[in-house]
């Protein structure tokens, strides 16, 4: 009975352990190209389109095409203001719902080709390739499915089967011709997703990018054109052919089979394309500030778009405020009073001396899954431990603002997992004026 007792109480004394070596339940983990997307954060989507010329969100086909000459259009400029604002691609609307295609297409006299900016032969998606490359950024398309030049709605549906079969033709034309002129192509853009497959044409012609909706959707939309994410937003979802190329952030589900991450579009303005009306409706740093947090600090990607003007130019006052913001996250984010890594349930760091604390991000190794389930930060001053925050999921980054405190030290414990946590980054931030 004796060693009975023995042998349970050694038992106990090492099922944590036990615990924490135990492999993980099956996780759903990232591709590298979802990987390198997570890490880059933050991209600039560039709406430009017929719908600029006349003051409107939609294109009803009504301008004619004579009085699209955007003379001054710079590509440099573009990837001048991504750049400011800590954007690491462009996603370039090559044609929106309206059908108008920015490029030499075959498939359209829609186009470039009929416009007198450049006498037909200029091509924006050319432009734009040569200004990324020259200054070491990715390219991302957006390749509208609805089309009403071809008569075509959301999701590349026509109105009958002659229709459809002679429209899926032309628009896989379109999508070779954008995955094969320009370059490596990062994003995809499937707006209002795809009634039909296009896969074969993304794994021969982009098999390092990443997908907005449709078939073979590998990033999410999230559920609105906020900039924010809701919390917890879970990377994992349950495949299911019918309806995966429509999932947002309310069907994140942490026992989910695949890693569909979530992208959070917004606008420096109050819509879409530029307006004639609407340059009071740029938004604050704080605002950008906010819609940071809740974005990349909630673990899902920003895309936050901007909005030439006829000249082709980003607006001045625009381009000033993309690079108040990318100064802000690099004030505030940029560098660290202290940080560290490290896998299990406990991690903790020391300042160099005590100092006022009000902000902490917590990255996960995604590679290795989206394990930590709940968890708490506290720091140490005068002897002892207090809370600062707590939260569900991390994922790729979770960052977490608090009243400024004076901390000796952090930790990070994680009270519930699934496997054991790996911890890529966790980095205190010291208070701002």
């Amino acid at each position: 009975m004796v060693f009975l007792k023995e042998s349970a109480a050694v038992l106990l004394s090492i099922l944590p352990l036990i615990a924490q070596a135990a492999p993980p339940l099956a996780l759903a983990l990232p591709s590298k190209a979802q990987l390198r997307w997570q890490d880059a954060e933050v991209g600039m989507f560039i709406h430009f389109a017929p719908n600029t010329w006349f003051d409107n969100e939609g294109d009803d086909l009504s301008l004619p095409l004579a009085k699209i000459n955007p003379t001054e259009l710079d590509t440099d400029q573009w990837v001048k203001v991504a750049k400011d604002m800590g954007a690491k691609h462009i996603v370039f609307v090559a044609k929106h719902v309206g059908g108008f295609c920015w490029w030499q297409t075959k498939t359209t006299d829609y186009s470039v080709r009929s416009i007198p900016w450049r006498a037909g032969k200029g091509d924006v998606m050319a432009d734009l390739a040569a200004s990324c490359k020259k200054a070491g950024i990715g390219l991302g398309v957006y390749l509208s499915p609805c089309d009403r030049k071809h008569d075509v709605e959301v999701g590349g549906h026509a109105k009958s089967k002659a229709a459809q079969a002679a429209y899926e033709e032309l628009f896989r034309q379109q999508l070779e011709e954008l995955l094969t002129h320009y370059g490596p192509i990062m994003e995809v853009w499937f707006d209002g997703s795809l009634v039909f497959d296009v896969r074969d044409l993304l794994v021969k012609h982009a098999p390092d990018a990443v997908v907005f909706q449709g078939p073979a959707a590998s990033i999410r939309w999230v559920g609105n054109e906020d900039g924010t994410a809701p919390y917890p937003a879970w990377n994992g979802a349950k495949y299911d052919m019918k309806t995966w190329g429509t999932l947002t952030a309310s069907d994140g589900d942490i026992a989910g089979d695949r890693w569909l991450p979530n992208e959070c579009d917004a606008r420096m303005r109050n819509t879409w394309f530029w307006r004639t009306d609407n340059a009071a409706t740029l938004k604050t740093v704080p605002q950008l500030m906010a819609m940071y947090e809740r974005s990349v600090g909630h673990g899902a990607f920003l895309l936050l778009n901007h909005t030439p003007d006829p000249t082709g130019l980003i607006p001045v006052a625009d381009a000033l405020r993309a690079a108040e913001f990318g100064a802000e996250i690099e004030r505030r984010y940029g560098t660290a009073a202290t940080d560290t890594t490290g896998s299990g349930k406990e991690i903790e760091m020391a300042l160099s001396a005590p100092r006022a604390i009000e902000s902490v991000t917590i990255m996960e190794d995604i590679a290795q899954g989206e394990r930590v389930r709940t968890y708490v930060v506290e720091g140490r001053a005068d002897g002892a431990w207090r809370e600062l925050s707590r939260g569900t999921a991390i994922g790729h980054k979770k960052i977490d603002r608090f009243l400024p405190q004076i901390i000796q030290s952090l930790r990070l414990r994680v009270t519930e997992s699934n496997g054991v946590p790996k911890i890529r980054r966790f980095a205190a931030f010291a208070a701002v004026k």
